[in-house]
């Protein structure tokens, strides 16, 4: 018997994954905006980071902000890309130090200004909400610390006769 397609329906969280990426649409184009090209939301985090740390290697970068080594990486080869900025091997071989141009410093100030305009345009929108996104987030938090998204996939799934190899 063939199964039908699950992706064909909506998901749950398709509409807050939609939103997101709405805001992040919104947010780059106040850069647009501002005349300012090349500068993606990911970008300004490790951006302002590397602004008020130095450079920094890959995997402090990452670590410094809770991304992983992989993701930042690419976030990095992006920021390359763009002009924002530049990166010297480290210590040893497997290591790259990764420092801002000079462009990305001229644009620190815009960027630190708009993190906190997006922060108190986030908090205004919470307090317009009848039910708080923040307040959400920290339930739901609460509600996987009692029992987590993989224990209750791990259920499901060996419910429905996929048992991990080492429990077979």
């Amino acid at each position: 018997m063939a199964s039908i397609d699950p992706t064909t329906v909506p998901g749950r969280w398709d509409a807050l994954h939609a939103l997101l990426r709405r805001l992040d649409d919104e947010i780059a184009t106040v850069y647009t905006d501002r005349g300012v090209e090349g500068v993606r939301p990911r970008f300004v985090y490790p951006l302002i980071r590397l602004a008020h740390t130095g450079p920094l290697t890959i995997r402090d970068l990452a670590a410094s902000l809770g991304r992983t080594h992989s993701a930042m990486s690419q976030t990095v080869t992006a920021m390359r890309r763009e002009g924002l900025v530049e990166t010297a091997p480290g210590e040893d071989a497997r290591t790259r130090r990764v420092a801002l141009t000079e462009r990305a410093r001229e644009l620190v100030p815009l960027l630190e200004a708009e993190w906190r305009a997006t922060e108190e345009s986030v908090a205004e929108i919470d307090d317009e909400l009848p039910h708080a996104l923040s307040a959400v987030v920290a339930e739901l938090e609460r509600v996987l610390e009692r029992r987590s998204l993989r224990e209750r996939l791990a259920a499901r799934l060996d419910a429905a006769g996929y048992p991990r190899p080492e429990d077979r």
